[in-house]
């Protein structure tokens, strides 16, 4: 079958949630996938992030393989040997000293959530079920309809109500308005170091910091969603470490498995995660010894490859050479590491038709708020692939 043919039944058949583009992907290697009538193309949007190892790494590949020949699932009514190791690695390499592996990232902002409530009642002492959590405008950390409460996005929530209560929004950026909205019932602040789906939007410099300042004179936790910008994407480990601060909670998926399996997980130290007790949470495919063999290999590969450090580099070179790109249409480049937006002039027509134009010339990116072009290659690139990239974005930047 031919592209056209796949894209025929997928629209039949499938949910339209989704506005893809036109290209119908058959296989992946490093920065590089394959349609079905095979052309190659450079991926420079990872799956949002979720496959900094880039496609089918063979270490990771190997390590599911492996595991997958012996057991895939135990369920957590008993132990299994994988699931051990992935907590004692992860503390090792995050400083936290537990974890709490689920599957997706909205689960993993949900049993966050959860935990923050907890420990406003049983430690802060708020009157039970009137625990507040301060978000910010422009976020995204998911799709539940608990997450969507707190969206301000109207594609993301209009149809979905009634919500649930107990969430404050504020502007994003701001860290006096966190201040004002703080108030005895507070629990906890969560914020993306970076928004992504809002554009890639990067806050003031300071901004984390001064948000770990609030909370410690307001007793009050601070959450970091770093489902995408986590595991090396900004050219750090996590993003919060540009403002030197530690959360009380960091909030891990996407990249987590490399692209093979869903694993998200919750970082805190044991006075906090130790609050949860038997049966309070849970799920089934959660900590189960396939997602966890996949996740330690994914986690050695970022180590042994040294990812944090070339997303560092490669993101920082890649920056400087769009914005010398003279395109007519470019409002402002930006970003931390591999994770770049450029935003485009309201007068540019719109983001897609750049991204299908980059499409056509063999490089996949997406559009995000319709304005904004996302970069975000795999953290395996090398500067000639970059190079090899690089006129044809400016060909299309350049484009009328």
């Amino acid at each position: 079958m031919k592209t056209h043919d796949y894209i025929e039944i997928e629209e039949r058949y499938g949910a339209h949630n989704y506005h893809p583009l036109d290209v119908v992907i058959a296989r992946g290697e490093g920065v590089w996938v394959y349609d079905v009538d095979g052309k190659r193309y450079m991926d420079c949007l990872s799956a949002y992030s979720a496959l900094n190892q880039g496609h089918v790494h063979p270490k990771i590949l190997a390590a599911l393989q492996e595991q997958a020949a012996k057991v895939t699932l135990t369920s957590r009514a008993f132990r299994n040997d994988q699931l051990p190791l992935f907590y004692k690695e992860l503390s090792e390499m995050s400083g936290f000293e537990m974890s709490l592996p689920m599957n997706s990232g909205a689960e993993a902002v949900e049993t966050a959530l959860k935990l923050a409530r907890k420990w406003a009642y049983r430690v802060k002492g708020v009157p039970r079920h009137q625990a507040e959590i301060i978000t910010c405008e422009g976020n995204f950390h998911g799709r539940t309809i608990s997450i969507v409460t707190f969206s301000t996005e109207p594609l993301y929530r209009d149809d979905f109500g009634p919500f649930t209560p107990g969430f404050v929004n504020v502007p994003y950026g701001n860290a006096e308005a966190v201040r004002k909205a703080i108030t005895p019932n507070t629990a906890a602040v969560c914020v993306e170091p970076i928004q992504g789906e809002a554009g890639v939007i990067v806050p003031p410099a300071g901004y984390l910091r001064e948000l770990r300042k609030i909370c410690d004179e307001n007793n009050v936790l601070l959450i970091a969603d770093e489902i995408q910008t986590g595991l090396g994407r900004t050219g750090k480990l996590f993003a919060f470490e540009h403002d030197g601060i530690r959360p009380d909670m960091v909030i891990i998926g996407k990249a987590l498995a490399g692209g093979f399996y869903p694993v998200s997980a919750v970082l805190a130290d044991a006075d906090l995660l130790g609050l949860f007790v038997a049966g309070e949470h849970g799920s089934t495919f959660g900590g189960n010894p396939l997602g966890m063999a996949v996740a330690r290999a994914a986690l050695r590969v970022i180590v042994e490859e040294k990812l944090v450090d070339n997303s560092a580099h490669m993101g920082e070179y890649l920056v400087e050479q769009l914005q010398e790109i003279p395109s007519p249409h470019v409002k402002e480049v930006r970003g931390k590491g591999l994770l770049i937006g450029v935003e485009l002039k309201p007068s540019a027509g719109g983001a897609r038709r750049f991204c299908e134009a980059l499409m056509q010339r063999g490089i996949l990116a997406k559009e995000t708020h319709q304005n904004v072009i996302r970069f975000a290659p795999p953290l395996v690139i090398s500067q000639a692939e970059l190079d090899w990239a690089l006129p044809l974005i400016r060909e299309v930047l350049m484009m009328p």
